[in-house]
């Protein structure tokens, strides 16, 4: 009798969790939570730009616009400088007349563009050394090669004697720390290959998906919302890790459901997501995490490459914003347009340091979806419909010190303090609850939700032993 009633429990159990998933699923299709009210807690959603705003993504747009005129011969990047004015680099004078002409800065330098390039490849070249990385600085003309704690001193010789073969504008530098994904310590995404933070929601326009980072786990991997593994929230359906660091995970119950519009900064607070864009060197940016919470910092370089531990990947934007492990995969922007979704770095929120995200629009592109998106003017939030394409890349490149993270929104989906099973015994809602329970077991055959009891022992004995 005794173990007839434990069955029971257990499905019962497992009842409650498919239910919740139908009745909550917009909770965790927010990004990762953080622990800072935003800086725009008190605006008013769908709020648009401000006018300084506007006008530096103006500039931005016409330092790219310069880049790409004058070629890669002739120029070596563009970024936003102080005053909100784009800064392009050039190699003539004949250049630095046009860009002048342009309205922009011009910064004279040595090295052009192909020469920076040329520098990189041939540092993809030589010998792998895990804990190392690289990334072209506009701003001081050369490539900046960062080498962590766990070089040793030979590796760090041998990466010497490459940067001395290619030329003096190749700078070397010891870092403290360790490059690393930020992979352990968080909470709102849970698997047997470890934990991670929610990036944004993106739709294929038939379903609905969750986009993190790819190292948090591969192809198969399922994701639950506790450490119990009883609420289920999805499975990896794509990701590419190493080379790039993206991943896709498709919601169970197929919708992100209201506010997927929306990502979580903490205090029951998010902020609306509009677009998506690529960053510009000395753009203000803004990173919410389920370890660290909501933090800022400035874009120090695009195009990086790191080598973590577990391989090499490229592309990748670099910034001053901490991070911690657990942070990897949650959201990267900057006055609602999404930027990137965490990859790692090194050092930690108390003492700084520098993480790298993987660009989203790179990431949209490679999986053929789309965010989902608020509308900007009336702020309303997403039905889950497909999302406008990705906006340009000038949406969001903003002036340093003229940007807030986006329209202030509140985090939609939860019941703070309220479980499910107490809904659902509520005499008040007795006649929803058993329609969700009906509905339950359609969704547990349909979806072939039950796993086997091993699994799932498996799955909280490892929890436990890496949870700490």
């Amino acid at each position: 009798m005794r173990h007839a009633r434990r069955r029971v429990v257990r499905r019962v159990t497992r009842l409650t969790a498919v239910a919740g998933l139908l009745l909550g699923g917009a909770m965790v299709a927010q990004a990762a939570m953080a622990d800072e009210a935003p800086a725009t807690a008190g605006a008013a959603p769908g709020s648009v730009r401000s006018a300084a705003a506007t006008g530096a993504a103006t500039a931005a747009s016409t330092g790219a616009d310069l880049v790409a005129r004058l070629g890669t011969a002739r120029t070596a990047g563009s970024w936003i400088g102080a005053d909100g004015r784009p800064v392009v680099a050039v190699t003539d004078t004949g250049a630095a007349a046009e860009v002048r002409r342009a309205g922009a800065e011009a910064r004279v330098v040595r090295h052009s563009m192909d020469e920076l390039r040329s520098a990189t490849a041939a540092l993809r070249a030589a010998p792998r050394v895990p804990g190392t990385a690289w990334v072209t600085d506009y701003r001081t003309n050369r490539v900046t090669v960062e080498a962590d704690s766990t070089v040793s001193t030979g590796d760090w010789a041998r990466m010497s004697q490459v940067a001395d073969g290619i030329g003096s504008f190749v700078h070397m530098e010891r870092s403290k720390g360790r490059f690393t994904t930020r992979l352990n310590g968080a909470q709102p995404i849970l698997s047997t290959g470890g934990r991670c933070s929610a990036g944004f929601n993106v739709t294929d326009g038939r379903g609905d998906f969750m986009l993190t980072a790819g190292h948090c786990g591969p192809t198969g991997s399922i994701w639950f919302a506790d450490g119990q593994g009883s609420r289920q929230l999805g499975t990896t359906v794509g990701d590419s890790f190493p080379g790039s660091d993206f991943s896709l995970v498709k919601y169970d119950s197929g919708r992100a459901g209201p506010g997927a519009d929306v990502v979580a900064i903490g205090g029951g607070n998010g902020v609306r997501i509009t677009g998506a864009g690529d960053p510009a060197v000395g753009q203000r940016v803004f990173r919410s995490g389920s370890t660290s919470g909501l933090h800022d910092g400035e874009v120090t370089g695009l195009n990086a490459t790191v080598n973590y531990p577990e391989g090499t990947v490229t592309g990748l934007i670099q910034t001053t914003v901490c991070a911690e492990p657990g942070d990897s995969g949650g959201p990267l922007f900057s006055e609602g347009i999404a930027l990137g979704v965490t990859s790692g770095g090194s050092g930690d929120c108390t003492t700084g340091g520098t993480t790298f995200f993987q660009p989203v629009t790179k990431a949209l592109t490679a999986l053929g979806v789309k965010l989902i998106v608020s509308a900007p003017q009336q702020g309303a939030a997403s039905s889950g419909a497909p999302s406008t394409p990705s906006a340009p890349a000038t949406h969001s490149a903003i002036a340093p010190g003229a940007v807030s993270p986006g329209a202030s929104a509140p985090v939609t989906g939860a019941t703070t303090g309220v479980t499910l099973l107490t809904r659902l015994t509520d005499p008040g809602n007795v006649g929803p609850g058993l329609l969700v329970i009906a509905g339950s077991l359609i969704a547990l055959v349909a979806t072939r939700w039950i796993r086997s009891e091993q699994d799932r022992k498996a799955y909280q004995r490892y929890y436990s032993a890496t949870w700490g």
